[in-house]
C-alpha cells in the first residue's frame, strides 16, 4: 500500500477547552477516496482543516507523505474545496484569471497556462461563456465549480470535500460524483469527501469513517458497513436516511456516549 496521508491520534480542544477530536486514527491510501459521515459539530471539518494544515492539533500529528515536485512550490498539495465557495471565490475576479493565477503558483511564473488552464476547465465541463466572469456574477452551482477549477489549478495530491453535495437538487448532486470520479480516475487524485449523504458516498467511496461527538466510532468497506453496522450510531444514520427511525430510537441515540 502507497500511503499519502496518516491520521496519528489527532485530538483537538478549544481555547476554552472543549473537546472537538478525540483520538483520531485512519491511513489514506494514494489514489483512494474515502467518506467521513457524521452529525453537524461532529467535528469533521476541524479535523478536514486540521489534515490540510490549516489548524494545529492539540495532540497527535498528520503524516503526510510528500510526493516529489514539490519541493520548491508556493502551495500545499492538500487543498479543500469549502462547502460555501461564495466565500472562497474573490467576487471581483474572473474565474479564468483565478484559475491562471494557480497554475503559476505551482508550476512557476514562466509557465505557459493557456492549455493547462484549457485541461482543468474542460476536465470539469465548465463552459467557455462562464470562464471569462467575475465571482458574483454566477450561480451557486457555477461557483461550486469555479471553486473547483480553482484549487484543481495546482494539481493537488489531497482533495479534501466538504460538504460538496449539500444544498444541491438531485441532478447536480450527480454532476458533481460523476465529475469527482473522473478527477479521481484520470488524475489520480486521492479525496476525502465529507459528506451527510450517505447515498452519494455509497457510490463515491470505497471506505467509510463514521464519526460521532469527535469520535470516529466505526469503520470499513462500503459495501460492509453498509450491509451490516455494527455500532448504534450508524444504524441511526442508516435508519434515519431510510425513515425508518422510531421516536424512542431517536430519543436513545441523543443519550449516546464515547
Amino acid at each position: 500500500m502507497n500511503l499519502l496521508l496518516k491520521a496519528d491520534n489527532i485530538s483537538y480542544k478549544t481555547d476554552k477547552g472543549k473537546t472537538i477530536l478525540k483520538d483520531i486514527f485512519f491511513e489514506l491510501p494514494k489514489g483512494d477516496i474515502i467518506g467521513i459521515v457524521g452529525e453537524s459539530g461532529s467535528g469533521k471539518t476541524t479535523l478536514g482543516k486540521i489534515l490540510a494544515g490549516l489548524i494545529i492539533p492539540t495532540a497527535g500529528k498528520v503524516i503526510f507523505n510528500k510526493p516529489e515536485g514539490w519541493e520548491n512550490t508556493k502551495v500545499s498539495p492538500i487543498q479543500i474545496l469549502f462547502q460555501n465557495n461564495g466565500d472562497t471565490l474573490n467576487p471581483l475576479r474572473r474565474i479564468d484569471s483565478v484559475v491562471r493565477e494557480g497554475i503559476k503558483l505551482r508550476f512557476g511564473k514562466n509557465i505557459e497556462t493557456d492549455t493547462k488552464a484549457e485541461e482543468i476547465f474542460n476536465s470539469i465541463n465548465y463552459e467557455a461563456s462562464l470562464r471569462g466572469r467575475k465571482g458574483y456574477e454566477l450561480s451557486g452551482g457555477e461557483q461550486q465549480r469555479g471553486a473547483l477549477a480553482r484549487v484543481l489549478s495546482v494539481r493537488p495530491e489531497l482533495l479534501i470535500l466538504d460538504e460538496p453535495f449539500s444544498a444541491q437538487d438531485p441532478d447536480s448532486q450527480l454532476i458533481f460524483l460523476r465529475l469527482f470520479k473522473k478527477i479521481n480516475i484520470e488524475w489520480g487524485t486521492t479525496m476525502i469527501c465529507i459528506s451527510h449523504n450517505l447515498q452519494i458516498l455509497r457510490e463515491l467511496c470505497r471506505y467509510i469513517l463514521i464519526m460521532y461527538n469527535g469520535a470516529i466510532v466505526e469503520r470499513g468497506e462500503c459495501k460492509s458497513l453498509f450491509k451490516s453496522p455494527v455500532h448504534p450510531y450508524t444504524q441511526f444514520l442508516f435508519k434515519a436516511e431510510s425513515y425508518e427511525l422510531t421516536y424512542d430510537e431517536f430519543i436513545t441515540i441523543n443519550k449516546l456516549k464515547v
